[in-house]
Parts: C-alpha cells; sequence; structure tokens
C-alpha cells in the first residue's frame, strides 16, 4: 500500500514538471504562460519558441508518463490499477502542475500546465508500447490533416481505447487498462473547454496543413484584390 502510494505520489510530481516552460525560457527567455493559449504544452512552446521546440517539449511530456508507466509495471506487477492510475496522476500533474501554482484576480489558488496530450499518449506507450506504432503516428496525422490541436489531443484517449480493447481481446493486456484511456478523455476533455467552445463557435485556431492552405488562399486573394 505505501509503496502504490508513493508511485502516485512521485508519478504527479514529474508529470508536474513543466518541460514547455522550461524550455521556451532556455530558447528565447520567455514566459511560455504569457503566450498565447499559455499552457505549457508542446503546442504552445511552438508557437512560443518554434518547430524544435514544441517538438521536445512533447518527446520530454511523453516520457514523463511514459517513465511513471513504466515504473509501476515493474514495481508493482500484480497492482494493475496502479499501474493505471500512475500515467493518469502523470497526466493530471502535467496539467494542473504543483510547480506552477499562482492566485487569481479574485484572490482563488490555481494551477497552470498543459492540455495533457502528449502524457496521455505517452503513458499509454508505457502500459503496452505497441501503441507507439500506430497510436502516436495516427494522432500526428488527424494534427496535420484536421488542423485542429484540441481535436487531435481529443483524439489521443479515443484512440488508445480502441487499441487497448484489440490488446484486451487478444489476452496481451489487463482489460483495465482499457480505463486508462477513459479517465484520460474525461481529464482532456474537462482541460479542453475553452477550446471546445471555440470550435463550436468557430473560433479555434488552425494549425498543420489547413491552416497552410487557408494562409496560401488569403495571401492570393491579397494579391489578387480578391476578398
Amino acid at each position: 500500500m505505501l509503496i502504490s502510494a508513493l508511485i502516485l505520489i512521485f508519478s504527479y510530481l514529474i508529470g508536474s514538471i513543466p518541460t514547455g516552460l522550461i524550455i521556451v525560457r532556455l530558447k528565447t527567455g520567455k514566459d511560455i504562460r504569457t503566450v498565447e493559449s499559455g499552457r505549457t504544452g508542446g503546442t504552445n512552446a511552438m508557437r512560443a519558441a518554434g518547430l524544435s521546440a514544441g517538438l521536445a517539449t512533447a518527446i520530454l511530456d511523453m516520457l514523463k508518463a511514459l517513465l511513471c508507466a513504466y515504473m509501476a509495471r515493474v514495481l508493482t506487477p500484480d497492482h494493475v490499477w496502479v499501474q493505471v492510475l500512475a500515467p493518469v496522476m502523470a497526466v493530471i500533474g502535467h496539467n494542473y502542475s504543483i510547480f506552477l501554482i499562482e492566485r487569481t484576480e479574485n484572490g482563488w489558488i490555481r494551477l497552470r500546465g498543459g492540455a495533457g496530450g502528449a502524457p496521455t499518449g505517452g503513458g499509454a506507450v508505457g502500459l503496452w508500447f505497441p501503441v507507439l506504432i500506430l497510436g502516436i503516428p495516427l494522432a500526428s496525422l488527424i494534427l496535420y490533416f484536421v488542423g485542429y490541436a484540441s481535436i487531435a489531443t481529443l483524439s489521443v484517449p479515443i484512440i488508445i481505447i480502441l487499441i487497448f480493447i484489440v490488446g484486451a481481446y487478444i489476452g496481451a493486456i489487463p482489460w483495465q487498462y482499457i480505463a486508462y484511456g477513459l479517465i484520460t478523455f474525461v481529464v482532456l476533455v474537462w482541460a479542453l473547454r475553452p477550446n471546445i467552445r471555440r470550435l463550436i463557435n468557430g473560433d479555434e485556431r488552425m494549425v498543420g496543413y489547413r491552416a497552410k492552405r487557408k494562409r496560401k488562399k488569403a495571401a492570393l486573394n491579397e494579391k489578387t484584390g480578391q476578398p
């Protein structure tokens, strides 16, 4: 019981490390919390400091949760729910970092962080490595071609659920691992509430292929004088 509790606490603390803030600060001197969405994840790191910073942030955020999942599997091989909850705690730590605590204008305490897509994927890879082969590339394609980071982020736990259902069906992983995808989906939906509202209103910022096409079209219209 003590080992399980320590694993979950340690996982939250590991997840709380604000890699995006650190990378952007080292590269540009900026505080990522003052840029665009104010989140510390890979998408906002890319906006703040370029593609290399975004990729480095995303990879390190994945590794945080991957480490926690692997640690739980090694230290508690007979406690499946600890294995499930360790990477969940890493995702929660990423989204609500104890190291990014601040006071709002109303005097409330809040914890800042990211949206949780990268650590959610990393945690799944730590639970079952084949997720890396299919899940991460598929989410990346959704990000590039659909064009909305929030939709790509929400697709991560859905993809994980489907992969884990297959894994559990063939007996490769415990069925409880499916709960990891379900729990992280709820966590991500809660974190992305503002983005979901913007999607509904049509105000969400586009990235990837569709964003490039939109910029090219706008440039062409400006050149030809079309509205």
